[in-house]
């Protein structure tokens, strides 16, 4: 019999094992919410209930955010933190989460935002103390030092039964259209406003509200040097006018978005010189032969209607299969696939370089890890709503915010200099670390919380929570 059969000879399994912790990386997630002030802020901002066992909210909101990066799916699945009963006591029930989510109305979800944003100013004081300082953004080999990049993009969520808002969408499903904020620099989810499925991809009142939101969340000191980056749902007039409005003598604003192409444009795209192509730069700094890019600004008769000193940077590709059949004439007979950024770019102060099309073409193009934030949002919890009613789904999804951040904070303070953890992906650092099996035992009036001295990633844990416990208690 070879090694790896009878395995299962003399194997019994019960139920009756004592002192076990599953889903052990809960203690992490919750001393980073307890360190850096979350638990204490909400629970000053959400209202407590009255009466004899009512839970306190603010407790309930982080218990829901730890159980959705955990990988919580529905309300039901707080129950998931009674596997550690024993180190944090039973968690509230499937009834209080809803009641909790049920009573967050507009000025509440006000009040907490504003408990977000003051604890996300803690967190940023602290990665400015870190070795390496704040995360500022590296970009084709140009560091961003001192710009705070936020990227708005929305995303589709499907709607599996009939829901209060639930309404058909442009891809002709059913369901919700939220429009979301998140920092580049942190990975953070800043804001993100529920739509219904029939929402507009460019309606610019959703733009400004998710934008002006964002900001809020961003501590004072940060709001000097903002870039904000859309894909093509914002090239709108209103959406560009208001964004160039808000420079101020002491703030400095700019954006790249992502532009519609009209017959117009490629009357101007055809009128480029062939010696106007240059390579585009990959996100290392380096020239590549995928792609080449051109200034298309002085050519674009339809620059006259928009704004004052917007430039036009205009790329091309070799098309792939899948865009076969939705290429334009032009595109067909030059054998090339193009895409126009917008921007009010002209240099970034400091910056050698930052005026070039081919940089600023890299930058916009930087823009596409916001789909990965999407893609993660939707690994914490946005991939379904669980109720039928708006208000408790409008909760839910301050919840998946919560849950980002408070996973972003837990590797941006305990896990920064970790090379396979840094930058995991939700389903990564739950395998790795958050799914971790422990054991709690009681000795001279200490308990003791024991995981695997074999597991991979053990050390990585342990200076996790040596680091988290380490951060200065707030009041």
């Amino acid at each position: 019999m070879g090694k790896r059969s009878g395995w299962d000879q003399r194997l019994v399994i019960d139920s009756g094992g004592k002192g076990l912790i599953g889903h052990a990386g809960a203690v992490l997630l919750r001393r980073c919410a307890d360190r850096t002030g979350l638990t204490g802020g909400l629970s000053r901002m959400v209202p407590r209930g009255k009466g004899p066992g009512w839970w306190d909210r603010g407790t309930v909101l982080v218990s829901l955010a730890i159980a959705i990066v955990l990988g919580a799916t529905s309300m039901s699945d707080i129950g998931l933190l009674g596997h550690q009963a024993l180190v944090f006591g039973e968690p509230p029930s499937e009834a209080t989460v809803r009641r909790a989510l049920a009573g967050l109305d507009t000025a509440t979800l006000a009040r907490i935002g504003k408990a977000r944003a003051k604890v996300r100013a803690r967190v940023w004081d602290l990665l400015a103390r870190r070795p390496q300082g704040f995360p500022w953004l590296t970009v084709a080999g140009k560091l961003l030092s001192g710009w705070v990049v936020i990227d708005l993009d929305a995303t589709l969520i499907t709607a599996h039964s009939p829901k209060q808002g639930a309404a058909a969408t442009f891809k002709k499903g059913f369901g919700f259209h939220p429009l979301g904020g998140w920092c580049a620099n942190t990975g953070e989810s800043l804001a993100m406003l529920l739509r219904p499925g029939n929402a507009g991809s460019n309606t610019v009142a959703d733009h400004i509200r998710v934008l002006a939101d964002a900001i809020t969340q961003l501590p004072v000191a940060y709001r000097r040097k903002i870039l904000i980056r859309v894909d093509g749902a914002g090239a709108t007039h209103e959406l560009l006018e208001h964004m160039q409005q808000m420079n101020r003598l002491w703030r400095s604003v700019k954006f790249t978005v992502g532009w519609t192409i009209t017959e117009v444009d490629e009357t101007a795209i055809a009128a480029l010189p062939a010696n106007a192509w240059t390579a585009g730069l990959n996100q290392d700094g380096t020239a590549g032969d995928a792609a080449q890019v051109a200034e298309l600004t002085g050519l674009n008769q339809r620059l006259g209607d928009w704004l004052d000193g917007l430039r036009l940077i205009v790329r091309r590709t070799r098309p792939s299969a899948r865009h076969a059949k939705k290429l334009t004439t032009l595109e067909r007979a030059t054998g090339w696939r193009y895409a126009i950024v917008a921007t009010n770019i002209t240099r970034l102060h400091g910056l050698a370089g930052s005026h070039q099309p081919q940089w600023l073409d890299a930058l916009h193009r930087s823009h596409a890890g916001v789909e990965d934030q999407v893609r993660q949002g939707k690994a914490m919890g946005l991939r379904n709503l669980p109720s039928k009613a708006w208000t408790v789904n409008q909760g839910w999804v301050m919840a998946c915010n919560i849950a980002a951040d408070l996973a972003a904070w837990t590797r941006l303070l305990g896990l920064h200099d970790q090379p396979d953890l840094a930058h995991a992906e939700h389903e990564t650092l739950r395998y790795r670390l958050l799914h971790l099996p422990a054991k709690l035992a009681t000795h001279a009036r200490q308990r003791r919380l024991s995981i695997p001295d074999s597991w991979p990633w053990a050390t990585a844990f342990t200076l996790c929570w040596q680091r988290l416990s380490m951060l200065p208690a707030t009041i």
